[in-house]
């Protein structure tokens, strides 16, 4: 019976901690402070660890950030968009994470905006602790960032990277669902 209460009471707490997401799914459940600001979706059954550090979520103006459903994002994993990032489903985001599209300022000139492009993380991804993953990049489906790793370029399905920059170490079998 007290499983079943504390169930309960993540879930409706998660409703309030999400409330500022532009949609959410079912089931999504939220331990510790989740901060969102602009277009946030987050799938069904998304969990989000952010019991000592919290978990930031911030879209720009007209940019939006998609987590898809049954993805999991640890402690202070900050996600920030100007136009797009999009983690698919059942994906696995480690400690300390950034994910970012943008440079968010010009080199030469702090007061104007960056260069951004779409981050795109496909299906079952698994993003180790401390890992940075920066504008433009597609990380293929089932592949594996170790911890601490920079990745400035595509990855391929399947594939483990690591580094700075990311470099490939090896392929991964693929699991068949």
């Amino acid at each position: 019976m007290r499983h079943k209460l504390q169930t309960l009471w993540v879930l409706v707490t998660s409703l309030v901690k999400t409330r500022n997401c532009t949609q959410r799914g079912k089931l999504i459940r939220v331990w510790g402070q989740l901060q969102v600001s602009g277009d946030v979706r987050l799938g069904e059954r998304v969990r989000v660890r952010a019991t000592h550090v919290p978990v930031e979520l911030a879209a720009g103006p007209g940019a939006c950030i998609t987590i898809g459903e049954s993805s999991f994002i640890n402690s202070g994993v900050s996600i920030g968009a100007q136009e797009q990032v999009t983690v698919g489903k059942n994906c696995a985001i480690g400690n300390y994470t950034l994910i970012m599209d943008s440079d968010f300022h010009n080199p030469y000139d702090h007061t104007l905006p960056g260069a951004a492009a779409p981050v795109v993380l496909e299906d079952d991804v698994w993003l180790g602790a401390r890992v940075t993953v920066l504008k433009g990049v597609r990380i293929g489906r089932g592949a594996v960032v170790a911890a601490g790793a920079v990745v400035t370029r595509d990855v391929a399905p399947y594939t483990l990277v690591g580094g700075v920059p990311a470099r490939v170490i090896r392929t991964l079998e693929k699991l068949d669902r």
